[in-house]
């Protein structure tokens, strides 16, 4: 794969040492390891090769995988989450954890200074905390195959937006024409958080990875929610009288009194 292809991915990641799950978006192996969930859709995900979007040793494995082989790795600390820093676990008063802190307990996850840890040991009123990354210092085996590799400016719109906007592909209109991409988004992504943002940044990756895309215009539609008044029947209209019928000429001439001569021989022919 050349770096910068958009590629959909199945893969499933999990701890070596532990078979812990760290993710899949394959719905059969999330049911195999026991993770299901029915509120998650299982999906490939997009991947931009060679762009740092997944981890570096996936990357890596990723550029030089064929479409719809199947490939099991194990990626070390320095191609995954790093090694361990001892400088990064530190001991702290229970106070500084707020109101909560009774309720805490080992393996809870808590933030502070704006930096997320993981408790590793409570006790004498502190707490031991460690900011290293959860799986900082482990050793990861992932199993990944490229299902699609996407070529069309369609394609990759739609699936460059939908990695920012969790939408479904079916209610999202895109349009290209020439150099001009039109996203209708639809009415329920309208309140989505950063929404804004969302729309800059999907438009940044566009920009990017679309080579003929130069100009991105989102609509969003609103419509009155007043009930529409009836519109009144129309009245039936009068036939109208057929064009060039002649008219029934009236004969309005009297008729004429026969002459008196007439009439007595008219009398005579009915007494013979």
């Amino acid at each position: 794969m050349e770096k910068g292809s958009l590629v959909l991915i199945d893969l499933s990641g999990r701890v070596k040492e532990t078979g812990e799950v760290i993710e899949t978006n394959v719905e059969a192996d999330a049911k195999k390891f026991g993770v299901f969930d029915e509120a998650k859709k299982y999906e490939p995900r997009l991947v931009a090769v060679g762009e740092d979007w997944v981890l570096k040793g996936l990357d890596e494995a990723i550029i030089s995988a064929k479409l719809n082989k199947r490939i099991v790795l194990d990626i070390h600390p320095e191609k995954a989450f790093g090694a361990r820093d001892p400088n990064k676990v530190r001991r702290i008063p229970l106070r500084k954890l707020g109101e909560k802190a009774a309720e805490l307990r080992v393996g809870d996850e808590v933030e502070i200074d704006n930096r997320i840890g993981l408790i590793r040991f409570i006790g004498s009123g502190r707490a031991q905390i460690d900011f290293n990354h959860k799986y900082a210092g482990k050793v990861l085996t992932y199993d990944f195959k490229i299902s699609k590799e996407l070529t069309t400016a369609y394609e990759k719109s739609m699936s460059l937006l939908r990695r920012r906007l969790p939408v479904e592909e079916g209610k999202v209109s895109l349009i290209i024409k020439n150099d001009e991409l039109t996203i209708s988004i639809p009415k329920e992504a309208y309140l989505t958080e950063g929404l804004q943002i969302i729309k800059k940044a999907a438009s940044t990756d566009i920009f990017k990875y679309v080579g003929n895309v130069n100009k991105v215009t989102y609509l969003e539609i609103y419509e009155s929610q007043k009930p529409k008044k009836p519109k009144k029947p129309k009245k039936p209209k009068k036939p109208k009288k057929p064009k060039n019928t002649p008219k029934r000429k009236v004969n309005t001439k009297k008729a004429q009194p026969l002459p008196k001569t007439e009439k007595r021989k008219q009398g005579n022919r009915k007494s013979s």
